[in-house]
């Protein structure tokens, strides 16, 4: 059996699956590079330096811009091309009232299944980030493991996914918000994920989902009144 080329089948299928995972290879580098800061919002995605980069033809590229356009990473304008998604301060607000909401259920689906391993290791993490002290890029490495750790154990069919999706859209915010952190609010931040972690071994998850909500909440409102991280964060379009 051949396809519509002439080529026989299994050929077309392998090609198909080489550039699926060279897609998901390149789709997989530049969000990780969005995510710790190396492509600002509004930097341009040229396909052809994409393609150099990873050594790859523009279909994978193509493929990885379409998912991180979908993940909400990347803009994509016809006939233009493609930047690092850029958030204002009301849009910002808006990711931040949505994971107010979505990330305490997220929790209370994953809570039945955090066994004393999974609650070692948050415990663990929550510690680490306490001794990272003013360490920004550590904390929020970390404070990313942390949070996504205890969802981890969460069986949904959405919701994971979306929360995954709100945490990577505002990651470039939260970098420059935690870098201008007073001392009191990082203190206030690592109290945080201990009494999470207290309340999710005492089996209270309602009181995990208040403690998180309010760390959520805090972040948000004090995003709020700190406009400049909007424009430090920003790099040119």
């Amino acid at each position: 059996m051949t396809g519509d080329s002439g080529a026989p089948a299994t050929a077309i299928d392998a090609s198909r699956s080489r550039d699926g995972d060279a897609g998901a290879r390149i789709a997989h580098g530049i969000r990780t590079a969005i995510i710790a800061g190396a492509y600002p919002p509004g930097t341009r995605i040229r396909q052809e330096d994409v393609a150099a980069e990873f050594g790859a033809s523009r279909v994978p590229v193509r493929e990885a811009i379409r998912q991180l356009e979908y993940e909400g990473l990347v803009t994509v304008v016809p006939n233009a091309g493609a930047w690092v998604s850029r958030l204002t301060l009301a849009e910002c607000e808006e990711v931040y009232q949505m994971r107010e909401r979505l990330e305490p259920l997220l929790l209370r689906y994953s809570a039945p299944g955090l066994d004393d391993d999974r609650l070692g290791h948050l415990g663990e993490l929550a510690q680490r980030i306490s001794d990272a002290g003013d360490d920004t890029e550590a904390f929020l490495t970390l404070d990313r493991e942390f949070h996504l750790a205890s969802y981890a154990a969460a069986r949904t069919a959405q919701l994971d996914d979306l929360v995954l999706k709100l945490w990577n859209t505002t990651a470039p915010y939260r970098r420059a918000y935690v870098a201008s952190w007073s001392a009191e609010a990082r203190r206030i931040a690592h109290e945080e994920h201990h009494l999470m972690v207290a309340a999710l071994r005492d089996g209270d998850v309602e009181e995990a989902e208040r403690v998180l909500a309010a760390h959520i909440r805090r972040t948000r409102r004090q995003l709020a009144k700190h406009p400049h991280v909007f424009d430090a964060a920003a790099g040119g379009v």
